[in-house]
Formats: structure tokens, sequence, C-alpha cells
């Protein structure tokens, strides 16, 4: 069996997809970092409310880095 990932490892996967995708959606970017519903959710609220990511536009529901995570990446 493999080991669990911490807590940052979950956190830097879901910044990495959002990277990479550059505009991604909530499942799309679940799927990507394999994570089920209830840590994804847990996860990304925090990153949401650390002011990690932002929606791309009020009305939509796809997600960004801020400049915050684009340094924190590198």
């Amino acid at each position: 069996m493999g080991s669990e990932r911490s807590k940052w490892e979950i956190i830097l996967d879901i910044l990495e997809v959002i990277r990479a995708e550059q505009k991604a959606k909530k499942t799309r970017i679940m799927y990507m970092a394999y994570l089920d519903w209830r840590n994804f959710t847990r996860h990304f609220n925090f990153l949401l409310e650390e002011g990690h990511i932002m929606k791309c536009n009020p009305d939509n529901e796809c997600y960004k880095l801020t400049l915050m995570s684009r340094d924190l990446l590198g």
C-alpha cells in the first residue's frame, strides 16, 4: 500500500492542476488531483478562503490561481 499524502501535498497538487489547466472547473481539479469529494472540498475551500485561488468571473464556475499562488509555486 502507498502512503497517504499530507495536507500540503494535496494543496500543492490542487494548485498544480489549476496552473496546468489555467482555468479549471471543480470536478476537473478533483479528478486530476486524485481526490474524493470530501477531501477535495476541505482543501479547496481552504485555498479559496486564504486567497490562493479565485473564480474566473462571478457568474462562471471556473477557477484560477491568484498572484500569491503563482509566487508560491515559483
